[in-house]
């Protein structure tokens, strides 16, 4: 009987086993994770410590029978190290799993900064149940809080801790909120919507030091020493595949997949916060941790697998791309950003900027397609900007439309996109 192992029980792990199980009624299916707690995604903890809902709402399934009534062996453990050769998984009490299929679905773990003291008691990552209980029971009303690092994942956290009412202080190393994501005008403008809502927000500054006590003694690279009752580090997430070392898989930033979301090693594949995977636009491979790309790639992974183990070698789905997406809210300002939003060399570009009413616009052009896009405040944009990145849409006199007004997002992408839907139709029924 075929063995499907899957490594990792977050969204990606999840729907992986749940496709496997789909397609395929007898193969054995063994989930892999190392937590103890019902399957739950990691992006609904802000929403727990807010109080919107319980521990119980930010579980994948809501069945405590889910994986049993699928025949989905669950199994509490820590990987060790795979082994190509054997076609097994190694645990870290020494025992092995071997598998026909293995997906790679381990998503990211918190960056540790080499800051002293990061370690104490007190300093806590916010990606765990565990460490979303313990900084419920410190983020009191009138808690004194300082969080290092203002990213995307931060900026969710920073909503969620001032709902609870802490004094809270952000400390960002870059010189704007948000600045992988955003430009400087549209971070600059986060920062002020931020302040505005009587939070201290410090750019350009790192923590240089934490010393333990209650409460604790954060010294700031700008000369100031703050107290606070808890720390939060927010400084990013890197992808969660040491144990990958020695494999034989190839990986750079994230496991190497191809279109399939196989790797290098036939019948092993990625999916997820973990995986690395083409990207369409910029033209590169890339990882991209965001829920949406990882669903899809585990569906995508799941079906390769499930042809792999039964010789189905030249019928896989296949991975249309990736591509950066991020919509965020900050205390009820929305922003976005898509694609190449830096822009690419010898490319165009335009600006619209109304900081009286908070809204800024920025559009990146390769040719005549919209590669790239930052906005603030212009939420009726966002479907469009998406739609015209992901789909490389050529956009013909509409660029220079754009270019002197755009606003006209909207327009461009129903004057575009049919034209684009009938041309990519023609194409895929030609290419079979």
């Amino acid at each position: 009987m075929t063995h499907h192992v899957i490594l990792g029980a977050g969204p990606a792990g999840v729907i992986a086993a749940e496709t496997i199980r789909k397609h395929s009624a007898t193969d054995r299916i063994t989930l892999i994770g190392d937590e103890r707690e019902p399957a739950y995604s990691r992006m609904a903890i802000p929403y727990l410590l807010t109080g919107k809902i319980d521990e119980s709402g930010t579980y994948l399934r809501r069945s405590p029978t889910h994986f049993e009534d699928l025949k989905i062996n669950r199994l509490l453990a820590q990987v060790q190290s795979v082994q190509e050769a054997t076609k097994t998984v190694v645990l870290d009490d020494g025992e092995t799993v071997p598998f026909d299929t293995l997906l790679i679905a381990t998503g990211s773990h918190p960056v540790h900064p080499p800051v002293p003291g990061i370690d104490a008691e007190g300093v806590h990552t916010c990606w765990t149940l565990a460490d979303a209980r313990a900084i419920a029971a410190l983020a009191q009303p009138g808690a004194r809080v300082l969080q290092l690092g203002a990213g995307f994942i931060g900026c969710i956290i920073m909503e969620a801790l001032a709902a609870r009412g802490v004094r809270l202080s952000v400390v960002e190393m870059g010189d704007r909120m948000v600045p992988r994501m955003m430009g400087p005008v549209a971070g600059g403008m986060i920062r002020d919507w931020v302040e505005s809502k009587g939070i201290e927000v410090f750019t350009s500054t790192k923590v240089e030091s934490i010393a333990p006590g209650k409460p604790l003694q954060v010294t700031l690279s700008n000369g100031k020493t703050m107290p606070a009752d808890l720390v939060i580090s927010a400084a990013g997430v890197r992808p969660a595949i040491r144990f990958m070392q020695d494999s034989g898989v190839l990986c750079l930033q994230g496991v190497l997949t191809d279109e399939h979301l196989q790797t290098n090693v036939p019948g092993i594949f990625a999916a997820g916060d973990c995986a690395e995977a083409f990207d369409k636009v910029s033209g590169t491979t890339m990882v991209s941790a965001i829920q949406p790309n990882a669903s899809e790639q585990a569906r995508i992974a799941a079906v390769n697998m499930v042809a792999f183990a039964k010789g189905r070698r030249t019928a896989y789905a296949h991975l249309k791309g990736v591509t950066q997406i991020n919509v965020l809210d900050t205390l009820g300002l929305v922003s976005a950003s898509f694609g190449d939003w830096k822009g690419v060399n010898g490319g165009e570009h335009v600006e619209l900027t109304d900081r009286t009413a908070g809204k800024h616009l920025s559009l990146q052009f390769r040719d005549d397609v919209l590669v790239g896009c930052n906005c603030v405040g212009w939420t009726q944009h966002v479907g469009a900007m998406r739609g015209l990145v992901e789909g490389q849409i050529k956009l013909g006199a509409w660029k220079d439309i754009l270019k002197n007004d755009p606003t006209r997002l909207a327009d461009a992408y129903l004057a575009c996109a049919q034209g684009h839907a009938e041309w990519s139709g023609a194409h895929d029924a030609r290419r079979r």
